[in-house]
């Protein structure tokens, strides 16, 4: 089991960040208009997302968020750069977190003014420094972006605003360099008890950004690293909460339900990727009641094994809770590795789901 840091905790909109609570993810909305933004945002709630930030680019799009707010269940964060004085429209506005780089925002006195915005509205903020957002005298001290530099920037910025009497922060460090980006977060946790918010920045799209942000973050969180999480990728925001809760998933981080599945090869007796999409489909709906009937007791997640023939199923998946395989002509499914049924293929999904909705009852009465 991993042993995490224990952080100084943060109230974001009721979601708590640090100080031993869950591992939350986080999204930021791709759209523009308002109208796409609410849309953007009630999907990733669906999708399972903790928290979601959106930009905040103009006085507009800052007095928007009362409206925004009003749509949503999530907490929403507004990420400020280049203006303190949008950050200050955004609290008003009702935003339950704002995010700003503090070495574009204008010095010491207009980040004094937003923390005192945020003492008066009780608001917390992420300080969040990146590689391409360094000081000059830092970039001209270490000659470009490096962990000793993202370090130093984050430490001037915390003292600075610590002076201010305020310490409701969640900090990042963030690069796209993978290697440095981790090692600057290793020494920002030794040197602070701020909870951290992690992630590898501009990870690119698809295979590679899922690639990279899966390193950088598992290396991470297997340390104990890590209170929040965003995956960054050039795609869609529903992806970034998808991976991110499979990230979380694997490191036994997160309940829910996870699918396992074989690569297939000459043996196969089942169309398992069509069988992965469906179960995918179709068990998002139980992700709650077994997070549910987890809770206090176990916090790794339920694990469904679809493989492709009895020598891997439920042999090599015996740790599964759950399991569907094939074996001929037939469908078999199995708990805990051992074969419970066997059924006509075309009902595998049916008789799997009804399965695990018994496995939420009985656990639910044990409860009583």
């Amino acid at each position: 089991m991993i042993k995490r840091k224990l952080t100084k905790q943060v109230n974001v909109g009721g979601v708590k960040i640090g100080g031993g609570s869950a591992i939350s993810v986080q999204s930021m909305t791709k759209s523009k208009s308002v109208k796409e933004i609410i849309n953007e945002i009630k999907v990733l709630e669906k999708t399972g997302c903790d928290l979601v930030r959106i930009a905040v680019p103009n006085f507009e799009t800052a007095r928007q968020i009362k409206k925004i707010k009003q749509e949503i269940s999530i907490p929403l964060i507004a990420d400020i750069h280049f203006n303190h004085l949008l950050a200050i429209e955004s609290i008003k506005a009702g935003a339950d977190k704002i995010r700003i780089n503090p070495g574009n925002i204008g010095g010491k006195e207009k980040v004094k003014e937003i923390v005192r915005c945020l003492k008066d509205y009780y608001i917390p903020m992420r300080v969040g420094v990146n590689s391409g957002s360094l000081e000059a005298d830092l970039l001209k001290k270490y000659k470009k972006p490096t962990a000793l530099a993202l370090t130093e920037s984050i430490v001037r910025w915390v003292k600075v605003i610590e002076d201010f009497d305020f310490d409701q922060m969640v900090l990042s460090v963030k690069s796209a360099d993978l290697a440095f980006s981790v090692e600057a977060y290793r020494i920002v946790a030794q040197k602070f008890n701020y909870p951290l918010h992690i992630g590898i920045t501009e990870a690119s799209g698809g295979i590679p950004g899922i690639v990279r942000s899966a390193i950088g973050i598992g290396i991470l969180l297997a340390e104990g690293i890590g209170d929040t999480i965003r995956v960054s990728l050039t795609g869609s925001s529903m992806d970034e909460v998808k991976v991110g809760k499979e990230i979380l998933m694997s490191l036994g981080l997160k309940q829910g339900i996870q699918i396992i599945s074989c690569p297939t090869c000459g043996r196969c007796s089942l169309d398992v990727q069509r069988l992965v999409k469906e179960i995918e489909e179709k068990v998002g709906a139980y992700c709650s009641a077994i997070a549910e009937s987890r809770k206090g007791v176990d916090n790794t997640p339920l694990r469904i094994a679809v493989m492709g023939c009895i020598v891997n199923g439920p042999g090599e998946a015996k740790e599964a809770d759950f399991g569907v395989t094939g074996s001929g002509g037939t469908g078999v499914i199995f708990k805990n590795g051992k074969i419970i049924k066997k059924v006509a293929k075309s009902k595998i999904v049916d008789i799997l789901l009804e399965e695990i909705k018994k496995y939420i009852k009985t656990e639910a009465k044990c409860k009583e």
